[in-house]
């Protein structure tokens, strides 16, 4: 699927199409108030052009949906959000958000949102691209490890406000 893939920006026009993987990907993640009004408010912030992040949408059909005629559906979505490094000191582009749908899960969608991530931080002139995934998520795990991406042993600390 991935050379039938089309990655791309995700325009205004086409964050509702995104609200169901967002809200698939924080159920993942075991988000018990799932807010479509909340999510279209929050990351309509990273529609291009923005001075927050990105959001990349990978379009494509199945080879089925292809010779019958179907059209491109959204298949995953990565965001990233632009920050900083005092240690070099630079910007990095932290890959905060990456969801395939299940049925495209294997088939390279994942990897072209990271490569077209690293080439936004690339084209941004960042020093790292960054993401972080729970530790039991060895599927996405073994897609990471395969990146040329070296795993940090930083232990992260969360203060809920």
């Amino acid at each position: 699927m991935a050379e039938n893939l089309r990655i791309a920006p995700i325009a205004a026009d086409e964050l509702q199409g995104l609200l169901p993987l967002i809200a698939a990907y924080q159920r993942f993640y075991e988000v018990e108030d799932v807010d479509d009004e909340r999510n279209r408010a929050f990351f309509a912030r990273f529609l291009a052009p923005s001075n927050d992040g990105m959001l990349i949408g990978a379009w494509g059909a199945t080879g089925d949906e292809t010779r019958a005629g179907g059209r491109e559906r959204l298949r995953g979505y990565a965001c990233l959000y632009w920050h900083f490094t005092s240690l070099v000191p630079a910007e990095t582009v932290l890959l905060n958000d990456l969801y395939v749908i299940e049925t495209a899960r294997g088939q390279g969608v994942g990897r072209a949102l990271i490569e077209t991530s690293a080439a936004v931080g690339r084209e941004r002139g960042a020093h790292l691209l960054q993401w972080v995934t729970g530790p039991e998520n060895t599927t996405a795990q073994r897609l990471y490890d395969t990146t040329g991406a070296e795993r940090e042993p930083a232990i992260e600390y969360e203060l809920e406000l």
